[in-house]
């Protein structure tokens, strides 16, 4: 199983021929409302990829908090925790997607940041049956680093997306076995300016494997001096939103499954290429049947670099 900590929200996408510069006003084609948040896009693309997955999020008390309870329901979660805050309001991100599908994001956290490390020593009992944690940064540090204590003492697989980024202290990356930082928050965690030198220092601060993403140049499995790269899947992408969650939901899946980590990052970084084909981030979501057919007859990309 695969235990899923972090947060819920509503999406808003707004397409757009061309991404904003700073004062510009745009023209929208159309808003689409959506279900997303870090936390509750990697549940569901662990689960779409064939994983058992517990999941546990807070959210408000509040229509879009009941739109979320509706929706994880239907969603093929093994178990949900959603705890219900009166105090803040659901989560909610504006996405703006240009016609490239790359995007602009705006996240409100709301209740997110009130998901506690009392909350989830309340339910402690979700790491006991499980192999792998996952756990992200749009939840409070303290929290994400309790995920990781108890993981630790559970015996369990640790996985860190660091996103978003911020500098994290020795004694909380040691905990993590697997990193899976973008180029930019890989330079942000350790104030490097190229990311092959920000994997090998955060080697040195006792993370087990940096897993680099490089979008459509593939990723990077680095421990240490070792470095592998697995490249990307060619496909015609619309809608980049999701794209990250995608891989980190089907990294956490393969390893569960105990796969060699070059077999699951590969796995991952077709479920990621797949999660552009469509728009928005949960609906996105790739099932294994869709990951393991692009990785039989897929194109990979050329790397024009590592």
């Amino acid at each position: 199983m695969v235990v899923v900590v972090g947060s819920s929200n509503i999406d808003f996408t707004v397409t757009v021929d061309r991404l904003p510069q700073r004062g510009e006003t745009l023209l929208g084609h159309g808003i689409v409302q959506s279900f997303g948040g870090k936390g509750a896009n990697q549940a569901v693309a662990a689960a779409r990829a064939g994983a058992q997955v517990a999941f546990l999020s807070r959210v408000g008390s509040d229509s879009n908090g009941d739109l979320i309870a509706q929706h994880l329901a239907t969603q093929g979660l093994s178990r949900i925790v959603l705890l219900r805050d009166a105090a803040a309001q659901t989560g909610v991100a504006m996405i703006l997607v240009d016609a490239a599908g790359d995007n602009q994001i705006v996240v409100v956290p709301g209740s997110n940041l009130h998901l506690t490390a009392a909350d989830v020593r309340q339910h402690a009992g979700l790491f006991s049956a499980a192999r792998v944690l996952l756990v992200q940064m749009e939840i409070p540090l303290e929290t994400v680093q309790v995920c990781l204590r108890l993981a630790k003492h559970h015996g369990l697989l640790t996985i860190l997306n660091p996103a978003p980024a911020s500098v994290l202290p020795p004694e909380f990356l040691r905990m993590v076995d697997i990193l899976t930082p973008n180029e930019r928050e890989a330079c942000m965690l350790t104030g490097a300016t190229d990311s092959a030198e920000a994997a090998r220092l955060l080697a040195r601060e006792g993370v087990g494997t940096v897993v680099l993403t490089h979008g459509a140049e593939g990723a990077v499995v680095s421990r240490g001096k070792e470095a592998i790269h697995v490249p990307a899947f060619s496909v015609e992408a619309i809608d980049s939103t999701g794209a990250g969650d995608a891989f980190n939901g089907a990294l956490a899946c393969a390893m569960a499954e105990g796969l060699p980590i070059e077999v699951s990052v590969e796995m991952a970084a077709a479920a990621g290429a797949l999660a552009t084909t469509g728009l928005g981030a949960q609906a996105a979501m790739p099932t294994r049947a869709d990951i393991d057919r692009l990785r039989r007859t897929g194109v990979r990309r050329v790397p024009t670099r590592h």
